[in-house]
């Protein structure tokens, strides 16, 4: 009877020796999962204040210059003067007889 007791207590040795390492091994790939998913997180919230600090720095108006400003009061007029009378090529048909 004692072999077969010895049996069994390396049999639950190796039991929980492999339990052991299969709790191991999962934790292992936890936290490596947990690793790439920071590292993830880290990347994806840079390029997201990136593009924002970008968008900001277009959108800023410090340091742009202002032109003229001239009346539109129409498509053809800039400032009361005719600038086109015609078609989209400049030519006045209506008064080119």
């Amino acid at each position: 009877m004692s072999i077969k007791e010895d049996i069994e207590k390396v049999e639950n040795k190796m039991k929980a020796i492999q339990q052991e390492s299969f709790a191991m091994e999962l934790l292992k790939d936890a936290r490596k999962t947990n690793k790439r998913m920071f590292v993830i997180i880290i990347v994806v919230l840079s390029m997201w204040f990136a593009t924002i600090g970008y968008l900001v720095y277009l959108l800023n108006d410090i340091g742009t210059t202002t032109t003229t400003t001239q009346e539109v009061s129409g498509i053809d007029t800039i400032g009361g003067s005719v600038v086109n009378n015609g078609d989209i090529y400049g030519e006045d048909k209506a008064n080119s007889n």
